[in-house]
């Protein structure tokens, strides 16, 4: 799965937005959408959460760290099946975590999509864009 660029779609008045038309096929399984590190929200197929689950359980229950962020991680988690024209509700719940307001952007990160405000989204890059450009040390290993 590769989800890939930055779109714009806006909030309805029903807490619902229209997933980009790139990322419908990947996700037309069904997502998975629980709060995500910077308050976005990550958006998952349902498959590829099943993988990042399957990682998490392997943290020590031992580790008060891991239990903390499996227990926000997933008490904030939610399921739902796109419907034909591609939309996805977002539970107040979520929408208050990320400060989601009408205007938004969606990125493609990879493995799984996040959503964001998109005033959060420009006060971010504004603050990382440069840091990005002019990275000196290996970030990822193996990268570049």
């Amino acid at each position: 799965m590769m989800l890939l660029g930055t779109h714009t779609p806006k909030l309805d008045e029903k807490g619902r937005l229209i997933l980009p038309a790139k990322f419908r096929d990947e996700l037309s399984e069904g997502v998975v959408i629980t709060r995500g590190q910077e308050r976005c929200l990550y958006v998952f197929s349902k498959s590829e959460f099943a993988s990042v689950h399957e990682k998490i359980r392997q943290a020590p229950v031992t580790s008060e760290d891991a239990r903390k962020y499996l227990r926000v991680f997933l008490s904030g988690a939610t399921d739902d099946q796109p419907d034909k024209q591609g939309r996805v509700l977002l539970p107040q719940l979520l929408r208050e975590y990320a400060g989601l307001q009408k205007e938004l952007v969606i990125i493609g990160v990879g493995s799984r999509a996040e959503i964001w405000d998109a005033a959060s989204w420009q006060n971010y890059l504004a603050n990382n864009e440069e840091t990005f450009a002019t990275q000196a040390e290996e970030v990822i290993p193996g990268l570049f």
